[in-house]
């Protein structure tokens, strides 16, 4: 998802927002204390266990205040790193490093965040049939770069967006006036290569879909035994995922039902960060 066409058609325009949140006309500080070009380098170090993510973004920032950042990396994308580990070193204007610093790390720490986490969880699938999918609940203009984190913890992207894809959920239902007829008019609308998903809280609801011929149905805040239920009561007719609080905690029991996804907002909404720091800035 995050590549150099990528980051041309959308995330460098997402990363200048940022920049000019936190510089609306200068930096004052760090101005008053080199007022002209001196060459520096500065460390990225972790300061936690975690899975690092977000390295082309942290370097974009800084790209984009000066081109002529050059930056030397320990470990890799999607790598595991230990608390003190060194990760890279930035060489370039010191200006660019002190106005850059912040925005830089809040990317990395962000989305190395969401990739631990998401990895964390991914690891209770290992063994069984069932896939991570993340879902929407991102914060507003971070969505290219957390789910870029989900994939890169080792989980799976459901549809970006709105124009993505049909998933129609209860109030997409209540306003079609059932769940046959949201289905057929989804289908009398989208075109054929669109498959249609919907989202059901009640083995009742689960049948009416499966007889409408949704292509892949929600199971939505049902409990263990009724989502066993539906799995079989579906027979394999239409994909299954399994959504509403998902956690660490009872996705063993969800993954005993024999669901074929799990989506889980807690992998972008709720994801702590992993700390980072820029450290022992000097010139050189």
């Amino acid at each position: 998802m995050l590549n150099p066409v990528t980051l041309a058609l959308g995330a460098d325009e997402l990363i200048k927002l940022a920049l000019k949140e936190d510089i609306t006309s200068e930096d004052v500080s760090t101005n008053a204390v080199m007022r002209g070009y001196v060459k520096g380098k500065v460390e990225l170090k972790a300061k936690a266990e975690g899975i690092i993510c977000g390295l082309p973004v942290f370097e974009r920032v800084f790209k984009l205040l000066d081109s002529q950042t050059e930056i030397e990396y320990f470990a890799e994308e999607g790598a595991r790193v230990k608390s003190g580990q060194l990760i890279a070193e930035i060489t370039g204007d010191i200006r660019v490093l002190l106005s850059g610093e912040r925005t830089a790390l809040n990317y990395l720490q962000r989305m190395s965040g969401i990739a631990t986490y998401t990895a964390k969880t991914a690891e209770l699938l290992k063994g069984s049939k069932t896939r991570l999918l993340d879902t929407r609940k991102t914060t507003p203009n971070m969505r290219i770069f957390e789910k870029y984190a989900v994939k890169v913890g080792g989980g799976v992207n459901h549809r970006y967006n709105l124009s993505d894809g049909i998933l129609l959920k209860d109030n997409h239902i209540g306003a079609a006036g059932g769940v046959a007829k949201a289905i057929e008019m989804a289908r009398e609308y989208s075109p054929f290569v669109r498959k249609v998903e919907v989202e059901v809280e009640n083995l009742e609801m689960c049948r009416e879909a499966v007889e409408a011929g949704a292509d892949i149905i929600m199971l939505d805040n049902m409990s263990a035994e009724d989502m066993k239920k539906a799995v079989e009561l579906i027979g394999g007719r239409a994909l299954t995922e399994c959504s509403g609080n998902i956690t660490l905690e009872n996705i063993k029991t969800i993954i005993a039902t024999g669901v074929d996804f799990v989506s889980s907002g807690a992998l972008t909404h709720s994801a702590p960060i992993l700390d980072c720091s820029l450290k022992n800035l000097r010139p050189v």
